[in-house]
């Protein structure tokens, strides 16, 4: 079989074979980007907290009336009415652990900051970005974080202060990614710190293997896993707790923690969304992740769709424009299999010839999402995969019309035109 009767019979549907070959174009350029963005939300969404989520869900409460924590008394009735609280909610049957805490993974509030290796230090090469913590003793055991250096918060380690006062703790836990990237070359226990250009040390008296930052925004992505853990209560009109329960008491502990705290004080607000799940936060987390990912996912069995019907339609065309050609061809001694495969190499040239093109806009698209939206770039692989998708895709679409095309009978070529 030669290409020159096949492109001589191209260049006579010009209109056709172009715009076929930029539905394939613009089919790839967008379904490797598309694709891209799925498998990054994706990654997002399965990336592990650190904490053992199970049976774990956090309360939010508002006292009312309470002091405004801008003087040492109302601290320390801040401090005595949260400790009320956790007392209330240890005593809780069902309950194995509780601790106070200022936020939780996943969960949108967070307290960022820095951590250097000098007093007073900005930001800068050697030092790193960081969200922090508060809690006490009970903080590892109630999150399910796995310890794998030096040792946990004692209760004479914790302290408690203004929400407001900057001060900061003498001790700290820090993540492994932190560690390594603070002392790359040695052990960070023992390790003295300094948080927010502060002129007062920390020392770094435990290591965990992991636990991920609140935000999952894409300004926290340098330093999702840098996190610092301090032995402090946070004590203002407001309070978080997060609460561990018994294997399987979830819902049950949830349902009666409004009941227990208001019988400690009443004078608090707790609505409908003040004790949610871990779960809970998860979901809400990572809800529009999952919406942009099933939203892409649809736009490319779309886009692919109408592709191959695009093909399918086209080559139907043709096929009934050049029934009378087919009938000769066969007349004189084609096979079906040669017209089969006549109208499936004409389809691989125009889909590569779509597909060189659609490479193309594949990688300027992604340059161009790059420089907008802080995406990374696309390995050369989905590109490659995308590639051989739509052209796979043209040959299964041709495969119909082609194969009604082979079964036109030699007699058609003795009819009138």
């Amino acid at each position: 079989m030669t290409l020159h009767p096949m492109i001589a019979a191209l260049r006579k549907h010009k209109a056709g074979v172009v715009l076929i070959a930029l539905q394939i174009a613009l089919t790839l350029a967008i379904v490797c980007n598309a694709v891209f963005i799925i498998y990054a939300r994706v990654q997002n969404v399965q990336r592990p907290t650190g904490l053992d989520e199970s049976n774990l869900f956090m309360i939010t409460q508002q006292w009312v009336g309470a002091p405004n924590g801008d003087d040492p008394a109302s601290i320390q009735k801040l401090d005595a009415m949260m400790n009320e609280d956790i007392s209330a909610l240890r005593s809780m049957p069902d309950v194995e652990s509780v601790t106070p805490i200022n936020s939780l993974p996943l969960f949108p509030s967070s307290w960022n900051g820095a951590m250097s290796l000098k007093p007073g230090a900005e930001l800068r090469a050697g030092n790193a970005r960081t969200t922090y913590y508060f809690g006490d003793e009970n903080l590892m055991k109630t999150l399910g974080l796995h310890l794998i250096a030096g040792r946990n918060f004692t209760a004479a380690d914790v302290t408690n202060k203004g929400f407001r006062d900057p001060s900061e703790a003498n001790l700290v836990i820090i993540t492994k990614p932190l560690a390594d990237k603070l002392f790359p070359n040695s052990d960070a226990v023992g390790k003295v710190v300094y948080l927010d250009g502060s002129s007062t040390p920390s020392t770094v008296i435990g290591e965990v293997e992991r636990l991920q930052v609140p935000s999952v925004s894409s300004w926290a992505s340098s330093f999702v896993w840098n996190s610092t853990i301090e032995p402090v209560r946070l004590n203002s009109n407001f309070s978080r707790y997060a609460v561990r329960t018994k294997p399987g008491r979830l819902d049950d502990v949830m349902r009666a923690v409004p009941s227990k705290l208001y019988a400690v004080n009443p004078m608090r607000v707790l609505d409908d969304d003040s004790v949610k799940s871990f779960k809970d936060i998860r979901a809400e987390a990572y809800r529009a992740d999952i919406g942009m990912a099933v939203l892409m996912g649809v736009i490319c069995l779309i886009l692919l769709a109408v592709t191959a019907a695009g093909i399918v339609g086209l080559t139907s065309f043709w096929v009934g424009q050049r029934h009378r050609q087919i009938g000769v061809r066969r007349a004189l001694g084609a096979r079906k299999i040669d017209i089969l495969h006549y109208f499936q190499l004409e389809n691989l040239m125009i889909a590569g010839g779509g597909a060189v093109v659609g490479v193309a806009l594949a990688v300027g698209l992604n340059r161009l999402l790059m420089s907008k939206f802080e995406m990374e770039s696309m390995p050369a692989y989905y590109v490659l995969v995308g590639l051989a998708v739509v052209v796979t895709l043209g040959q299964i679409a041709v495969f119909v019309p082609a194969r009604r095309a082979s079964n036109v009978p030699p007699v058609v070529a003795t009819r009138a035109a």
